[in-house]
């Protein structure tokens, strides 16, 4: 992938001439007063800005103003903190004009919430709504980017800068064991739809429902919580607007892991080889990312409107041989009829991605590779020339990224239709109709002469699919009336879901030629000796579901919501295909009761809510049988046998969780400062775990099973400040912060299974070479998740041995002798917000910490210490906890568990306005500089001290990664983690 950078110049010589060609129009003065439109009283400092161009003015103390404006100016925004803000149109020979702004129009601002939206003021749930202009910037090539720490409870991680790594996105910490982790997505009225088919510049705002109360809705697939994102929309009637916005962004490494140079590798006893190679960066690059977005919006008629959007991003991560080519492209129409009571959505998007995904093993080996190593030696034939050492687990790491390749291509399509008629006054009839299709197909290759992994097969070839499709039907109706000051809303509707999934997997060896790489697998002598792996798959599966909603909004003071969902899943026996999700919450407006000047705003909401997990696979109920592995002599040939592959469970129901929320909203000082505060309490009962089962009762030795508990609670604060607001100056500030009270698994068992037996269950395998049988983490009841377990360090021995705790002081250190020896889940988190504008110049940066959680450091357990077994081969970390006086062979214990707490600036913007001449062809123009993950406070020596939700882990099959995270062992940063990156950004957005 190149980069084209040869329309900058052009556009730097567009922008100087804009600049050079401004001159000065004429002007005329148009005075007045801008007051409180509910008791008059005059607004100081109130902006008066003419629309179009940074020329304003604030008033003074009696509320008064004067504005010098252009001969051509067309229209003033009045603005005021915590008022609505008004735009009206100017004539030629205006002179005066006085404005009555209206306070507390924040409480006006419509929320989307699930099935539909209601006005800020209403709500009586957790839900945080963020619009378009208060996303993070920079290169953010995945929508959840646009939320990282703008709302408190929503923790998003990304450990290491991999570009076609995904995010781990976790609401309020762990609601479940790994049936559903991460939030319900929905994406313009689309549960379930692929965040990697929106690019990030279509996306007008984001809501999450955050407690039970909000996302009941959504039954089965709201335990998680749920995110409503809605994409931009053209303007009725409106003048055709078209928007291009470009973006260019250098990537360099920002954090490594400290390790010898080659005469430091000499001096402790390393191998001399007689090179002197830099391994990380014979493996890393600059990345260079290039954006480009395009888009038209307008309106044909006063009862149409319409956006298309064309977005392309493309570039490569800091690792050789990684990145993405992306092209996407949105279309949103929108038509009424009938004197409006006819109303008809559709939306159209599609998605191609091409991944060059690499191999990030290439960091772990540039780690601990002998730095007096060469890349390439011309005598190792067998090699095609690059310099290996035939040591278990030793690859070059060069030869990782130049002679394999790993890379995919995924399609998306996503369609959705709605009509919506309103029958009579304040009722209205809906259906809506989704269709989705992934395609995936990935391909991974070996080469005959590489070490890693393709030369003891004579070369490998991977190719895997994967197709998922599913489409929705919905049936709605809506009916609202006003009774004496009591507003009330009815919702009920109908939902039915169907999803359909198949693929294949083929790896085989043994190939002539390195020529085709996996595009002609008929060419493996795996192929046509019967010894290729072969997989394949398909199933299906729905949901069904009826729900019901009313709101009550008596005054604007007393607001009550209640909800209730029955949702059936074919994924469940005839036993348990059904379950009932119920919810309610209310709330007070507590200033309407009393006045008092202090404070502007005060409500109190209270909500409860219950919400389901699905089972994680079809089929669960029934007996399944497959191939066993087993041959059996039949009329002179093996035939394969059949066994059992399952157990059914026709008992096996939805995971439950039920959630209480209390919350205050608040507004000071004129609506200068506003916030909210929430507590939340939640059990998840019925937990679906795949446990061990006695096989004299059972076909198979496994099964899938409800049993165990989890409790957790949590305190969430935000708050946002405007400290100075004038024309010449503005500052605002934001804070969002998450305190994990609680995260406990009150129970592993129940009478009827046992998913630890003895009430705990150590999990996690630290892997090779040596630790193969190293457990890391304990499943405990009674305690909380993430517990990290193992023996306490004490020091080291006059030997060069570990001492650690011998807790039965039996002489021997065991697994008797672990202790709990730190956490992987963090105990709270930061988010600090802060805005500047000066005449044309806006600044922003953003901060953003993660406190209390600790990290098992898996570098350092193998590489770190000096001991005479390895030193000649493999070269050693040299963090600030480095001891060369530790020379044992590796051992786990608390010495390499590290708190990772961390505090980084994640987000710097510089941006300027520039100010057009009369008759420009431009509507806007702006120029910014962007920067990203610029610095890192952290005690921690690993690659990233994010915290780790999930883990990888490793399998026996060469190191690769675990097939399905494990989410019950958190904490561990594996070898194989991309480096973190910093990223600098340059950008234009043209308006025309």
């Amino acid at each position: 992938m190149k980069l084209k950078v040869d329309y900058l110049p052009k556009m730097g010589l567009v922008v100087l001439a804009l600049l050079l060609g401004n001159a000065l129009l004429a002007q005329r003065t148009i005075t007045g007063t801008i007051t409180d439109a509910e008791n008059g009283d005059p607004l100081i400092g109130a902006n008066v800005l003419v629309v179009g161009t940074s020329t304003g003015t604030v008033t003074e103390f009696d509320g008064t103003y004067s504005l010098n404006v252009p001969a051509d100016a067309k229209a003033l925004e009045f603005s005021y903190t915590g008022y609505g803000s008004q735009t009206i149109e100017i004539t030629a020979d205006q002179t005066t004009l006085d404005i009555s702004l209206a306070p507390g129009q924040a409480l006006e601002e419509v929320v989307v919430v699930g099935y539909g939206t209601q006005k800020a003021k209403e709500i009586t749930s957790s839900v945080v709504s963020i619009k378009a202009e208060d996303f993070n910037q920079g290169n953010v090539n995945d929508p959840v980017q646009l939320l990282q720490g703008k709302v408190a409870g929503l923790s998003i991680a990304r450990p290491g800068g991999d570009p076609n790594g995904g995010f781990q996105i976790r609401l309020r910490g762990l609601s479940t064991f790994g049936a559903q982790l991460e939030p319900l997505v929905v994406v313009d009225g689309v549960p379930g739809a692929s965040l990697q088919n929106i690019d990030p510049n279509d996306i007008a705002s984001i809501d999450v429902l955050k407690d039970g109360s909000a996302a009941a809705i959504y039954g089965t697939r709201g335990s998680s919580g749920v995110i409503l994102i809605t994409t931009k929309k053209g303007t009725k009637g409106g003048t055709v607007k078209v928007d291009y916005n470009a973006q260019v962004t250098v990537e360099n490494i920002a954090n490594s892991i400290d390790i010898m140079n080659a005469d430091e590798y000499i001096d402790i006893g390393g191998t001399d080889i007689g090179s002197d190679t830099d391994w990380y960066d014979a493996v890393s690059q600059t990345g260079v990312f290039q954006v480009h977005n395009l888009s038209l919006s307008g309106g044909l008629s006063a009862n149409n409107s319409y956006r298309f959007a064309v977005n392309y991003r493309e570039g490569e991560g800091i690792l050789r041989n990684s990145g993405f080519d992306q092209l996407n492209a949105r279309l949103n129409l929108s038509q009424a009829a009938l004197d409006d009571r006819l109303k008809m959505t559709m939306n159209l998007s599609a998605t191609r991605r091409n991944s060059d995904i690499g191999f990030s093993e290439a960091f772990r080996y540039a780690t601990y590779y002998n730095p007096t190593a060469p890349i390439l030696d011309a005598s190792q034939t067998e090699f095609d020339g690059y310099y290996q050492l035939a040591n278990f687990d030793y690859f070059n790491p060069v030869s990782i990224i130049e002679q394999n390749i790993n890379e995919g291509q995924t399609e998306r399509i996503n369609a959705d239709f709605r009509a919506s008629f309103e029958v009579i006054d304040g009722l209205s009839l809906s259906a809506f109709y989704s269709y989705q299709n992934n395609d995936e197909l990935f391909g991974e290759y070996y080469g005959r002469f590489s070490r890693f992994r393709g030369s003891d097969r004579g070369g490998l070839a991977r190719r895997i699919t994967n197709n998922f499709t599913n489409q929705l039907f919905e049936l709605t109706g809506q009916y609202e009336r006003d009774f004496s000051g009591l507003n009330f809303r009815l919702l009920g509707g109908y939902s039915y879901q169907d999803f359909f999934n198949e693929g294949s997997f083929i790896e085989a060896g043994e190939f002539l030629t390195d020529a085709f790489t996996y595009n002609n697998l008929n060419a493996s002598n795996d192929i046509s000796q019967g010894e290729a792996d072969v997989d394949s798959y398909k199933n299906s599966d729905r949901l069904i579901a009826f729900f019901g909603r009313i709101n009550l909004n008596y005054d604007d003071t007393y607001f009550l919501t209640a909800s209730i969902r029955r949702e059936g899943s074919s994924r469940f026996g005839d036993n348990n295909k059904w379950g009932w999700f119920p919810a309610v919450s209310g709330g007070v407006t507590l200033t309407n009761l009393f006045e008092t000047e202090a404070i502007d705003n005060l409500k109190l909401r209270v909500g409860y809510g219950v919400t389901g997990n699905n089972a994680p696979q079809s089929y669960l109920s029934f007996t399944r049988f497959g191939p066993s592995g087993a041959f059996y002599p039949v009329d002179g040939s093996l035939v394969g046998g059949w066994g059992p592959v399952s157990n059914s469970n026709p008992d096996l129901k939805w995971e439950v969780k039920s959630e209480l929320n209390v919350g205050l909203d608040f507004a000071l000082l004129d609506y200068k400062l506003t916030g909210s505060i929430d507590y939340y309490t939640r059990t998840t009962e019925d937990l679906i775990l795949e446990v061990g089962v006695d096989q004299t009762t059972n076909f198979f030795d496994q099964n899938f099973v409800n049993l165990g508990e989890l409790q957790s609670s949590g305190l969430e604060l935000a708050l946002n400040a405007v400290m100075i607001d004038n024309q010449a100056f503005s500052y605002e500030t934001g804070v969002t912060f998450t305190y994990f009270i609680e995260n406990e698994i009150v129970s592993l068992n129940n009478s009827d299974f046992q998913f630890a037996p003895t009430g705990q269950l150590p999990r996690a395998n630290l892997g090779a070479p040596g630790l193969n049988d190293t457990r890391l983490i304990l499943l405990q009841e009674g305690a909380p998740v993430g517990q990290i377990w193992g023996p306490v360090f004490n020091g080291i021995n006059d030997d060069g041995t570990y001492n650690l705790t011998d807790v039965d002081g039996n002489g021997e250190i065991n697994e008797a002798d672990n202790q709990v020896i730190g956490n992987g889940l963090p105990d709270f988190e930061l988010g600090w917000n802060n805005t500047f504008t000066f005449g044309d110049f806006d600044f922003n940066f953003f901060l953003r910490g993660t406190f209390g959680h600790d990290l098992v450091n898996t570098y350092r357990v193998f590489y770190e210490n000096l001991n005479a077994g390895s030193i000649g081969s493999f070269n050693r970390v040299k963090t600030d906890n480095f001891d060369p006086s530790l020379t044992d062979a590796p051992f786990f214990s608390s010495y390499y568990v590290e708190d990772a707490s961390f505090l980084r600036l994640d987000n710097a913007t510089l941006g300027y306005n520039i100010q057009l001449p009369e008759g420009s062809w431009f509507r806007k123009l702006r120029v910014f500089v962007n920067a990203q993950n610029l610095f890192t406070i952290t005690d921690y020596t690993g690659v990233d001290p994010e915290a780790r939700w999930v883990d990888t882990g490793t399998t026996d099959n060469g190191g690769r990664p675990l097939e399905t995270p494990d989410a019950l062992s958190p904490g561990i940063e594996r070898r194989s983690t991309y480096f973190t990156q910093r990223a600098f950004t340059f950008g234009v957005n043209v308006g025309f």
